[in-house]
């Protein structure tokens, strides 16, 4: 088990409640480059976005069909506005965190080849990435346009600041899956979500109450920090996707409720108008989680393993593996044996 880094001075850290630029990447990186300013400017460290904040998030599988969608184009601009990470694009998020000496945890929909993931990326005050993790499974109809990840998107990682890890959405209301990160020692979460506008009032699972509940909950399981923005919808967005009566009584504008939360559960900042846009600004104090973990260390003291355990696969899985094949020499009776790679891509 990895233990956590040894941390002494309180971290200040920063969460967005903000809209995105709804279907505008390049917008999307300066409304970034600009809150990542304002975050060093209130003397963070770090600041996390929302769920799929480049380039928004795909309202429209939940208030319309599938073939509606290809036919507003939503489709194609996604797939057109999703973010690359060898791309210029993105390069300027990573000189971003450089000059601003920020850790960034960055909500995108990224895109890798023809496929789309649900992505959360960690940038190092360096500019240098730390991870590149993808939503391990869609929720529900976010299976229409993003692919899964694998185990090696359950990850914590030993930073300077402390061990950092992220899920996005109702990952957290996966157990095993939140189990694979306590065990980590996970010192602070990111808990990255869209919005809480969707199907509001009816569908109670889906509403702020009971998701900054999951948030709230995995910071007292895990014993750990918990940063979680939220986006807004903003009424541009509302006048784009709603082009029918019905569609305006499934989403609204709003729904920004980013919390972020202590290892006891206890809020650490006040909130934002639920339509209002800014950053949340916290002081980590890192004595809180031996308090904390001193009760309860779920993968630790407070564990069974003689009763129940957790398996898990951390491998990343990829569609092809390339490997060599041992080839005889025509001619050559003594079996001499060379081997050649099968590598058309040229993939190391």
């Amino acid at each position: 088990m990895a233990h956590p880094t040894p941390i002494h001075a309180p971290l200040t850290v920063a969460a967005v409640q903000a809209a995105p630029a709804f279907l505008d990447l390049e917008a999307g990186i300066d409304q970034s480059i600009a809150l990542i300013a304002q975050a060093a400017q209130g003397g963070a460290r770090l600041i996390a976005f929302p769920e799929t904040w480049l380039p928004g998030y795909p309202f429209w599988t939940w208030i319309g069909t599938p073939a509606w969608a290809i036919m507003r184009g939503f489709v194609s601009r996604y797939a057109a506005q999703s973010l690359c990470y060898d791309s210029a694009a993105a390069d300027r998020l990573r000189a971003a965190a450089r000059e601003h000496k920020m850790y960034v945890v960055m909500g995108l929909s990224e895109r890798d080849g023809a496929t789309l993931y649900i992505g959360q990326w960690i940038i190092g005050p360096d500019g240098i990435d730390i991870a590149r993790r993808r939503k391990l499974k869609p929720t529900h109809v976010e299976r229409t346009v993003f692919g899964e990840g694998d185990g090696s998107d359950l990850a914590v990682h030993d930073l300077a600041i402390g061990r950092l890890g992220a899920l996005c959405c109702w990952e957290h209301l996966q157990p095993l899956s939140k189990y694979a990160m306590y065990a980590q020692n996970e010192q602070i979460h990111v808990a990255a979500w869209p919005s809480f506008s969707i199907y509001d009032p009816f569908a109670h699972a889906l509403g702020a109450e009971v998701n900054n509940a999951a948030s709230r909950i995995y910071a007292v399981e895990g014993g750990c920090f918990v940063i979680a923005p939220c986006a807004v919808v903003s009424p541009q967005m509302i006048a784009l996707l709603c082009d029918t009566d019905d569609k305006h009584q499934l989403l609204h504008a709003g729904g920004g409720h980013a919390v972020i939360y202590g290892p006891d559960g206890a809020p650490l900042c006040a909130p934002l108008a639920p339509d209002q846009e800014g950053l949340l600004f916290a002081e980590l104090d890192f004595d809180a989680i031996s308090v904390a973990k001193s009760v309860a260390d779920p993968a630790g003291h407070y564990a069974r393993p003689d009763v129940t355990r957790l398996l898990l696969n951390p491998r990343r899985a990829r569609p092809v593996e390339y490997f060599s094949l041992p080839i005889e020499r025509p001619g050559d009776d003594s079996a001499h044996i060379e081997t050649t790679a099968i590598n058309p891509a040229g993939i190391a």
